[in-house]
């Protein structure tokens, strides 16, 4: 039952949608200026600016096919990055995409992260409910219909399972950690809850909350939680912001290590709308988006640096 509330909870947070906007020139104008690295590049791209900001990394990418798990013939698609400097080791950091499906935004994420010295890697959480991966990206609504089917237990077998294909290159550190946003924040608090796989070293969620009874977080959860945790939220999405004073107080309580923002004017979805404009512009909520990114990234770099001890 618990189970049950939670998905439902997680599910009903309505994920970002990008919509469609009559500024064209505008949105091609910052797409190519961020993926040219004169600005934001110590960012993950936005949405329109990620396909552009992908093609033009000079960090090795590629699709790779992960055993589902040891016996089984089912595979995960995945799109891994590895960092181009010289370092012999990297750590690995999991990145669980939202609930439209792995896209370009998110393995843009996976990038910036392999350029900050990590190994990154963003699995397809509907690869086995497709049949054959495909490294075709769905439409969103397509995806979402899939999403609704993949439950607690198949996540987290998906991100141990890239976790451990990541940790087996011969560059990788055998620690890990998990990002993810909305239902992919979610999905990293049960991650946290499941207790992952071997080298699992910390979590950060973007507007996505563990298990809930209602609007409170199930204790009896929060207590398997052995890792370092973070949440990252837009206050303009009033749910999980209300959520927010109990979950810090209940992971108080239980001895966690774990801390949240909750940032006033941006919305939902911040860090992959940043300032992107809209069909009806709001120059307040595309800026506060933007200072909610760069505040929220660097703290993810550090929180991730620390707690899979890359200097």
């Amino acid at each position: 039952m618990r189970l049950a509330i939670s998905c439902i909870v997680i599910l009903s947070t309505a994920c970002h949608r990008q919509t469609a906007e009559d500024h064209t020139s505008h949105m091609a104008s910052t797409a190519s200026t961020q993926a040219s690295g004169r600005i934001g590049a110590e960012l993950p791209a936005s949405n329109a600016a990620a396909a552009a900001r992908v093609a033009a990394s000079p960090r090795q990418g590629e699709w790779v096919k992960v055993p589902f798990e040891a016996g089984s013939k089912d595979t995960i698609m995945a799109w891994v990055v590895y960092p181009s400097n010289a370092r012999t080791k990297a750590p690995v950091v999991v990145v669980v995409h939202d609930i439209g499906g792995l896209s370009v935004w998110a393995r843009g994420v996976a990038d910036q992260l392999a350029a900050e010295g990590f190994i990154g890697v963003s699995p397809d959480m509907t690869s086995r409910l497709r049949g054959a991966p495909s490294s075709v990206e769905l439409p969103r609504d397509s995806a979402g219909k899939l999403m609704a089917m993949v439950n607690s237990g198949e996540r987290n077998r998906i991100i141990s399972a890239v976790a451990k294909y990541a940790m087996s290159r011969p560059n990788a550190e055998q620690r890990y950690g998990v990002v993810g946003y909305c239902w992919g924040g979610g999905t990293a608090f049960m991650h946290g809850v499941s207790g992952g796989t071997s080298g699992f070293s910390g979590a950060v969620a973007f507007y996505g909350l563990p298990y809930m009874d209602g609007p409170k977080p199930i204790a009896d959860s929060l207590a398997k939680i052995k890792v370092p945790m973070m949440l990252f939220n837009g206050a303009k999405d009033a749910r999980i912001g209300a959520a927010i004073p109990a979950l810090d107080s209940a992971m108080k309580q239980l001895g966690k290590t774990f801390t949240s923002a909750n940032y006033d004017g941006a919305t939902h979805g911040f860090m992959r709308s940043q300032d992107d404009p809209k069909a009806q512009r709001d120059l307040a909520e595309e800026a506060a988006n933007l200072a909610a990114t760069k505040d929220a990234w660097p703290k993810t770099v550090a929180f991730m640096k620390r707690n899979l001890g890359l200097k």
